[in-house]
């Protein structure tokens, strides 16, 4: 199937290969590494963005290093698909708290009841919207434990 825009999406993942702090000992770690994970994802992207598809070369061709590279598109949303608490609240703290995040990007998670926690635990950890900034979805039907 196709879609309208497609060509605009870009889909990257940020892993736990990626990044761990080692921090076993303190609960709060989980989540918070896996908001590193997603910021790792996000400067993917935009180093991505500021090079031509297919092109290997970057848009600016300037001769100087101090010019600043132009991005070829931009980075408007970020979304993060999870099942379990710490993908909820590692979207949220990298949406509200995280200092590497580049201005007006918004930031979503859709929630998918597909592991061992329910959609009302889920959208509890989600809390309002904040349009623009923090705009979260819990899909009503998954198929995991949490959904029974």
């Amino acid at each position: 199937r196709d879609w309208d825009g497609v060509e605009d999406v870009r889909f990257l993942g940020g892993f736990g290969s990626d990044y761990c702090s080692g921090n076993v000992e303190d609960p709060a770690r989980n989540y918070l590494d896996r908001g590193e994970q997603l910021a790792i994802c996000v400067r993917r992207c935009v180093e991505l963005s500021t090079t031509e598809p297919n092109s290997g070369s970057d848009r600016n061709d300037g001769d100087s290093d101090d010019q600043q590279q132009q991005p070829y598109s931009s980075l408007d949303k970020v979304i993060h698909v999870g099942d379990a608490p710490a993908d909820i609240l590692a979207a949220k703290s990298y949406a509200f708290d995280h200092p590497d995040k580049p201005p007006g990007v918004c930031v979503s998670v859709v929630g998918v009841a597909t592991g061992s926690y329910s959609v009302e635990e889920l959208r509890k950890l989600c809390g309002e919207s904040v349009p623009g900034v923090w705009e979260p979805v819990v899909l009503e039907q998954g198929m995991g434990v949490g959904d029974e």
